[in-house]
């Protein structure tokens, strides 16, 4: 809890705030502020949002109280008598948002700060950052994570922009944001430019491979081991509650989400006492890459390859989504395929062995996600000059957040307070070595769970990741073979001192494999 100086201090600065979006995040935003004793002024271009707000506040008082607007017009004049203008934008990205700064440009003035809330591309950030800066008003490009019910507790914050203005907001931030298990806020000052939204991108990026993995361990179980929904929520809240998985959010929703259970809806009274589980009724497809209303895990592919770093786990974990999502084109493919589906997996002796390895291969598949994150957090922030510290990353991610994984952030926050740069997480000792430990039964799982046509794609790829991210006699010898030959590429010699390993480069060799014709 926030002592009273400082919800003083912070509240100091600012006396209102104008939300833009009144959808499920930017509501639970506008009662969060209010609860906290600002004046909350709230615009959405879809009125029926407003209005549901403006519903909900005369039914519910709050410390600041909201006020609701039609008119974009009358939402900016609302904050007019601020020294300097507060924006909270709670909209999608792209579009939305230019469309919005375009309404209300002209009523901006020196010194007012935008708070831009939404998963927004950090190129385009920093665009209207040099645009907002023109006229001396100060963009903020904010991360936010931990979705709509974190919004209303207090979300996990990643902003980024101009130093000063950050730091007139931080100390309203701080009082927003979740407390981590020590009481402190996870809200940190990321950097400059676009800092924010791309450490906010590249968690997204993280907590796909989370999520895919999660979902293939609880299919590897239902499906493979034949266990119900009851035991497989043991078993996560076991994982949850000790060891190197403990503390995960995701493990934790997990558990409530397995045990859910709603009436049958029957038509008699027999039929409604058998009540069903909530998850029968999700159908496996997720749409929000394909119908384009969230963009940062293909912007997290695009980036990867872009500043060349190796991200799997991340990848993959995006293809499989996007291939959920077309599911009638995924039928009609099944037709044609006949591929069989996951069975159970037979000749186990101990099943508790079995769900070990697991536990142990999802444990390494959730660390090499993180590793893969923070190499690319790493990358952009030498090529951009930005100066993030990693260890500040790893604290926003410690609540309020669909990442936050104790056990991991355990290991991590030693590894990161120390004054070497990584570029690079598997190269230290500690992190090197529980991916070594967790080998073993990250390949047993994948051996087992492909015999019985298991998914596992993000596993997998952790696998692969470990293999090829650390192997020495790569198969890419008689590929780099090939490109000399069809495109004398060039190659280098192995054992030869500037070579051998040298800098990343065309070598100097070329063969002429098979003379052309002349």
């Amino acid at each position: 809890m926030a002592r009273t100086s400082d919800k003083d201090n912070a509240l100091k600065q600012f006396h209102c705030i104008g939300i833009v979006g009144a959808g499920n995040m930017g509501t639970q935003m506008a009662i969060a502020f209010s609860e906290l004793g600002l004046e909350v002024s709230i615009w959405d271009v879809n009125e029926k949002n407003v209005d549901q707000l403006k519903e909900w506040s005369q039914n519910n008082k709050t410390k600041g109280g909201i006020s609701t607007f039609h008119d974009i017009n009358e939402f900016v004049k609302s904050l007019e008598n601020e020294k300097r203008k507060l924006f909270l934008f709670s909209i999608s990205h792209g579009n939305p948002a230019e469309s919005v700064l375009g309404m209300i440009k002209s009523n901006l003035k020196d010194g007012d700060i935008v708070l831009d809330g939404g998963n927004e591309n950090y190129q385009r950030t920093q665009k209207r950052q040099e645009e907002c800066e023109k006229i001396g008003v100060h963009w903020i490009g904010m991360g936010v994570s931990g979705g709509y019910q974190a919004a209303r507790r207090g979300p996990s914050l990643s902003p980024g922009g101009d130093a000063k203005a950050l730091e007139t907001v931080m100390p309203l931030l701080e009082l927003y944001a979740a407390k981590d298990p020590k009481g402190n806020p996870c809200v940190a000052r990321i950097g400059p430019g676009g800092s924010g939204h791309y450490v906010k991108m590249v968690h997204n990026g993280i907590e796909g491979g989370m999520l895919s993995t999660l979902a293939e361990a609880w299919s590897f179980l239902h499906n493979g081991l034949e266990l119900d929904y009851n035991a497989i929520a043991d078993i996560f809240s076991q994982w949850n509650d000790r060891g190197e998985l403990r503390g995960t959010y995701l493990l934790d929703i997990a558990v409530d989400m397995l045990r859910a259970k709603m009436p049958s809806g029957g038509q008699d009274e027999e039929d409604d006492r058998k009540d069903h589980y909530v998850l029968d009724e999700v159908l496996d497809k997720v749409v929000q890459d394909d119908d384009d209303t969230e963009g940062t895990p293909y912007w997290n592919i695009m980036e990867s390859a872009s500043r060349h770093i190796s991200t799997p786990t991340l990848a993959t974990a995006h293809y499989l989504r996007v291939a959920s999502g077309n599911r009638a084109e995924r039928l009609l493919a099944a037709k044609k395929l006949q591929i069989p589906e996951p069975r159970p997996i037979h000749g186990i002796k101990n099943k508790e062995t079995v769900i070990e390895h697991l536990r142990c291969a999802v444990y390494c598949s959730f660390l090499a996600s993180f590793c893969q994150g923070l190499e690319m957090i790493t990358r952009a922030s030498d090529d951009e000059g930005w100066g993030i510290d990693l260890g500040q990353c790893l604290r926003v991610w410690r609540g309020g957040c669909i990442i936050q994984a104790n056990g991991i952030a355990d290991l991590l926050e030693p590894v990161l307070s120390t004054d070497h740069h990584w570029t690079n997480l598997k190269h230290s000792d500690e992190v090197a070595g529980e991916l070594h430990r967790t080998f073993s039964s990250l390949k047993e799982i994948v051996v087992q769970g492909t015999l019985a046509d298991q998914y596992l794609p993000a596993i997998s790829a952790s696998l692969e990741y470990l293999k090829y991210g650390g192997g020495t006699t790569l198969p890419t010898k008689f590929m780099e073979g090939q490109m000399d030959f069809f495109g004398a590429h060039g190659y280098d010699k192995p054992g030869v001192p500037g070579e051998d390993p040298g800098p990343v480069r065309k070598g100097p060799h070329h063969y002429e494999w098979r003379p052309a014709k002349e």
